[in-house]
């Protein structure tokens, strides 16, 4: 299983959170950024997604995340607020362990433009960057039980949002390795 590497400095949680954003943002957007357009919609091997269709089904699940922490809400009483990040964690960054994606985030066969992803995921990522400079994190988000776990806050959220997006930004250097050399 992977482990997250935190970094130690002397930062309170919230630095250390909106931190752990930008260096996830700053991954995917380098990757993304390494692909031709013609890679980006390459095939690595047999049963693999396009490095376009990672990018559109990571977007598609994180770009609904700055209304979901602008929704519903409520006081998080029953647990600590940020409870579920170990699990978040413990599921997105086991590598070793393949998932299937809901329905409702599965890309489109493409083709993909890779500037127009970059520009969505600038758009969403700096969006859930402001809510977490600006919103109480503590509250649970009401309006999508998240599948497996339930309620997030919206701490939880902007954690999933790292990790999913870390797990992604690895599986895109993969297939880059096996495209850029094709």
């Amino acid at each position: 299983m992977a482990v997250k590497n935190f970094i130690d400095l002397p930062m309170n949680d919230l630095q250390k959170l909106l931190y752990e954003l930008d260096l996830a943002a700053r991954g995917v957007l380098a990757i993304i950024a390494d692909f031709s357009q013609e890679q980006f919609n390459k095939v690595p091997f047999a049963g693999s997604w396009t490095a376009g269709q990672v990018s559109e089904h990571l977007l598609k699940s994180i770009s609904g995340i700055p209304a979901l922490m602008a929704g519903n809400t409520r006081p998080t009483t029953e647990r600590k607020g940020d409870e579920h990040v170990m699990t978040i964690e413990t599921i997105f960054l086991d590598f070793e362990v393949k998932m299937k994606s809901p329905e409702f985030i599965l890309p489109s066969n493409g083709p993909h433009d890779r500037n127009e992803l970059l520009h969505g995921f600038r758009t969403a990522l700096d969006e859930i960057a402001s809510k977490t400079r600006t919103m109480d994190l503590t509250l649970t988000c009401t309006d999508f039980p998240f599948p497996g776990i339930g309620e997030l806050t919206r701490w939880e959220l902007i954690s999933f949002a790292i990790c999913h997006t870390i797990r992604h930004t690895r599986q895109m250097k993969n297939i880059h390795g096996h495209v850029a050399g094709q």
